[in-house]
């Protein structure tokens, strides 16, 4: 099971501005069970201490020293992660603001609410609050704050799943952010790009946006922003297959989050390292961080990451072969995604239920959650996932001896993969395709498409896909009698395999040659 995780994550304004001046057989079908990395761990909203300018001391009444008792007491309750007290509180400034026609104070109080919202999974909310907070910060000439609400309304987009929406927003902040000489936010806003691209699977572009992302954050001294960097760089990594290398980058990154009392971030990262372990093999390794990291995320009232790492418990029961217990985990998660909107997760969570019942060999009831799966992926405009959701409908159809119908899934998901550049995916379904092939005995047609997958997986780092499939052509070489041929490959997948920590996968390569010496 792979995972996703989304993104938590909204960055708020420095208040000084204003108030100081996430292959054990031969010829898999390589199932996607997306998985919840959370790629953005929740963004510390830049703040400070409120501070009342000079010009203010002469005029000020009992409403402004109201209005800015409140809006400290609101950033400090956020900054302890109360965000159903912050609300309360910020819900109390802004009619004393729009009492005073002060609209810088309105729109710092309007842009905390979206913060908050956010924080609650309340998407919609969200906008509604920064869609007011972005004319009357732009009606006061604040170029800088209108900058940060940019960016927070492409992250609101991004975490909806709509993408190019999210690109818009950040790619209007990125220069106002440069204009004003806002570094922190310049750090933040590339951060958040390479998350949307991470997203859409181009990883090596991720890479280029947070690799300008992190000396940008070290050079101001934000160590809230640089855990998070290294935190999504890790996930870059995991993406690619670099285990170890991921594992360097988040075990920077989890020292800083504890130390800056970070607790989202903290749980993000422990909810990563998880990710890599399962990848490892490591599972009751994996589950240890994900039991760190579930109950902070409870403690801090992150229902949507609380989903995102019970769906990855999940992951990891039925990577053990414990089926029923994964359909648990995934059963508590999927009313939790629900509850709060995050339609994303929900879409996820259908899938890897579809994925369990499938490998239950309950085929029906398998593809009744990816038939409910698909729609939402849809819905939220999340066509990698859609991608994910049709490749494993057409596994479902192939198990259930459907070939043709397990193509016609295929080709539309390999079709809607390149759209999105998602080369990961590409590689994938070509080698399921390829398998579809070689189970109807067109053994020079699957040699076709894998020969197709072979130099994307090898391109894009994924060297547990490229493991695969070198294993899989291996399989067609032995069954026409090429044995040599089928050696070679062998060959060259188990280094790999065992480079990259699988040894289920190296334990079958290892009797897959032990096969075709013993032919």
């Amino acid at each position: 099971m792979k995972r996703s995780n989304r993104k938590d994550s909204i960055l708020r304004f420095s208040m000084l501005t204003y108030l100081s001046k996430r292959i054990d057989t031969v010829l898999c079908m390589k199932k996607i069970i997306s998985p919840l990395l959370v790629l953005g761990v929740c963004v510390t909203p830049v703040s400070a201490l409120f501070m009342v300018q000079p010009s203010w001391g002469q005029t000020q009444n009992v409403s402004t020293q109201q209005a800015e008792r409140l809006l400290k007491q609101a950033i400090q309750q956020t900054q302890q992660e109360q965000h159903q007290q912050a609300i309360q509180t910020l819900q109390q400034v802004l009619p004393l603001a729009r009492e005073l026609k002060d609209k810088k104070l309105e729109a710092i109080a309007l842009n905390e609410l979206g913060f908050n919202f956010q924080s609650i999974s309340q998407p919609q909310e969200a906008l509604k609050s920064l869609n007011q907070s972005l004319p009357l910060s732009r009606a006061v000439g604040d170029r800088s704050t209108e900058a940060k609400i940019l960016n927070n309304i492409g992250l609101v987009y991004s975490d909806l799943g709509q993408k190019q929406e999210a690109f818009k927003y950040l790619n209007q902040s990125l220069p106002l952010s440069r204009t004003v000489g806002d570094r922190s936010t310049e750090a933040e806003i590339l951060r958040r790009i390479g998350g949307v691209y991470s997203d859409l699977g181009q990883n090596q572009e991720a890479l280029k946006y947070l690799n300008q992302s992190l000396p940008i954050s070290r050079t101001v001294g934000d160590r809230s922003i640089e855990a998070k960097i290294l935190n999504n760089i890790g996930q870059i990594y995991d993406a690619l297959g670099h285990n170890q290398e991921a594992l360097k980058f988040y075990n920077q990154s989890l020292p800083i989050s504890r130390a800056v009392g970070n607790r989202k971030g903290e749980a993000a990262t422990l909810n990563n390292i998880a990710v890599v372990y399962s990848n490892l093999g490591q599972k009751h390794q994996a589950l240890k961080f994900y039991n760190q990291s579930l109950p902070l995320r409870r403690a801090v009232g992150n229902r949507t990451g609380e989903a995102r790492t019970l769906n990855n418990i999940a992951t990891v029961y039925s990577d053990l072969g414990q089926k029923h217990q994964a359909l648990k985990y995934l059963n508590q998660s999927l009313p939790i995604s629900r509850a709060v909107g995050d339609r994303t997760s929900e879409a996820t969570t259908l899938n890897n239920i579809g994925q369990i019942y499938s490998d239950l060999g309950q085929k029906q009831e398998a593809l009744k959650y990816l038939n409910q799966s698909l729609p939402l992926s849809r819905a939220v405009g999340n066509r990698a996932g859609e991608a994910r959701t049709l490749n494993n409908i057409a596994t479902v159809y192939s198990d259930l001896g459907q070939k043709q119908e397990a193509l016609k899934y295929l080709n539309q998901s390999l079709t809607l993969s390149r759209a999105v550049g998602d080369r990961t995916n590409v590689a994938k379904t070509l080698n399921n395709i390829a398998a579809v092939y070689n189970a109807l005995g067109q053994k020079h047609q699957a040699l076709k498409y894998f020969n197709q997958s072979l130099p994307i997986s090898r391109a894009i780092g994924d060297r547990s896909m490229e493991a695969t499939t070198l294993n899989n052509i291996a399989a067609v070489y032995s069954d026409l009698g090429q044995k040599q041929e089928a050696l070679k490959y062998l060959n060259q997948s188990l280094p790999i395999s065992r480079a990259v920590g699988d040894r289920s996968m190296e334990a079958g390569t290892l009797n897959n040659i032990g096969q075709v010496y013993s032919d």
